[in-house]
């Protein structure tokens, strides 16, 4: 039953982390789209103006024109794009008119370029808020048979808690020590179980501060989505400790980990970031071996080694932020 229990935790953690991925997107494509909206207006604004230049101009070439030239052009023209190319062509069309013609072309271009983009962000914003819901309805289902599988077992969960809550205040007591006592900016914890992920040797880390921020929360439910101290999941929790000290991190470990530089096992210090499962999974590492983390559904946030089985094989590769 716990080893079912297992497998549904480490399927929510990549489902809750492909449905932060979404909301970031999502985020993102609204920034695009507002962008896109203001470039629009401004393009309309300059097609609008720079028409009203050439219909004056045309105007006064139709009521100046000896030669019905111009004249033939204006009544042969079948669209506006005819006529601009047609009147491109007149020998009657001086550089100033011709300058007025190559912007409305452009700005018709614009106008028209800026019209796709917003058409292509509306329909990829309405494709990610069905993945969002449909995303967010089967975390759901499988958080409610989680649910039903503890309740079967609940004797042997409180047992478990008990034991958990007991190695967690000597994990806890062990951290705050090294705090305490200062240690050296990497422990080289160089374990051969693991493999380095390639990085090279990097600049100091500038945030081992986050270590001690991060155990102010030791003991905080896991919430799907949380990014408070009301409730974290795994990035929730980075993004909210490197908040405090004025680092902007996005709600998402995949954006996470394409941040800082990255940095090989053995070089590892208090204050980066480490990644698992697929990038599924993150934590904050504090030294000794040791990352503090936000789990998953039914934990809280806790210290766990790297050496531990499941991390260690699920080990991804580590970041430091600059």
């Amino acid at each position: 039953m716990l080893a079912q229990i297992n497998q549904i935790d480490q399927a929510l953690g990549k489902k809750i982390e492909a449905y932060n991925g979404a909301r970031y997107r999502l985020g993102q494509i609204e920034g695009d789209q507002k962008v896109n909206r203001h470039d629009l207006g401004v393009a309309r604004s300059n097609l609008k103006r720079s028409q009203k230049v050439l219909a004056a101009r045309l105007v006064s070439l139709y009521t100046a024109d000896r030669q019905n030239t111009t004249l033939d052009v204006l009544l042969g023209a079948k669209s506006l794009d005819d006529l601009l190319s047609s009147l491109d062509t007149v020998n009657r069309v001086s550089d100033q008119d011709a300058t007025v013609l190559r912007e409305v072309i452009s700005f018709r271009k614009l106008v028209h370029k800026q019209e796709r983009q917003l058409a292509a962000a509306h329909t990829e914003q309405a494709g990610l808020v069905s993945t969002l819901a449909a995303e967010k309805a089967h975390i759901e289902g499988q958080l409610a048979q989680r649910q039903q599988l503890l309740s079967s077992i609940r004797s042997e969960i409180a047992r478990l808690r008990a034991a958990e809550r007991t190695q967690q205040a000597e994990l806890a007591a062990q951290a705050r020590a090294r705090l305490a006592g200062g240690q050296p900016p990497s422990d080289g914890i160089g374990i051969g179980a693991l493999t380095p992920d390639g990085a090279s040797v990097v600049p100091a880390s500038q945030y081992s501060g986050v270590v001690g921020i991060a155990m102010r929360y030791l003991g905080t439910p896991y919430v799907w989505a949380g990014a408070s101290p009301a409730g974290f999941d795994c990035s929730g929790f980075t993004m909210y400790v490197f908040a405090q000290v004025g680092v902007s991190l996005p709600h998402f470990t995949g954006a996470q980990y394409a941040m800082g530089v990255p940095v090989a096992y053995d070089q590892l210090e208090p204050g980066d970031l480490v990644f698992f499962d697929g990038l599924g999974h993150e934590g904050i590492y504090i030294g000794g071996g040791q990352f503090i983390h936000s789990p998953h559904t039914g934990d809280v946030v806790k210290i766990s080694s790297l050496t531990e089985a499941y991390y260690s094989g699920a080990y991804v590769g580590a970041r430091r932020i600059l």
